[in-house]
């Protein structure tokens, strides 16, 4: 398997994400539904986007982990934050469990009306391995 992540000439570059990624040859891919900011009993973490981000991201790491991978296989994410929220928190967050080493997968966020009660933020991930 190969897996390029790339950036062409044209494009803006920027250290947090890739444009796009490539993966050649077959693969085990791993689809991760939204990941909320709630511990393993359920219970919503904090009431700030960088806590619940982190622990998402945590629960992406958990998931990923009993599937033999790692952040540094996910080629996408997706993260919602609920309109009025600082987004900046959850790049912070995301930064925290990022090893800079690794090519940033392509990344997309939308700023969204709401998601279930008491979450602020949710994260998806594609990952390849």
């Amino acid at each position: 398997m190969s897996t390029r992540h790339i950036n062409p000439e044209g494009l803006h570059r920027n250290p947090a994400f890739s444009q796009a990624v490539v993966v050649e040859n077959p693969a085990k891919t791993i689809y991760i539904g939204g990941q909320n900011g709630v511990d393993a009993h359920g219970k919503v973490v904090g009431p700030t986007v960088g806590e619940q981000a982190l622990q998402a991201l945590r629960n992406l790491e958990t998931i990923l982990t009993s599937e033999g991978a790692t952040l540094a296989n996910v080629v996408h994410w997706t993260v919602a934050i609920v309109d009025g929220h600082p987004i900046d928190e959850g790049v912070a967050a995301f930064r925290q469990v990022w090893d800079p080493a690794d090519p940033p997968p392509a990344i997309t966020v939308h700023v969204v009306a709401g998601l279930g009660p008491g979450f602020l933020v949710e994260i998806d991930a594609t990952a390849v391995v």
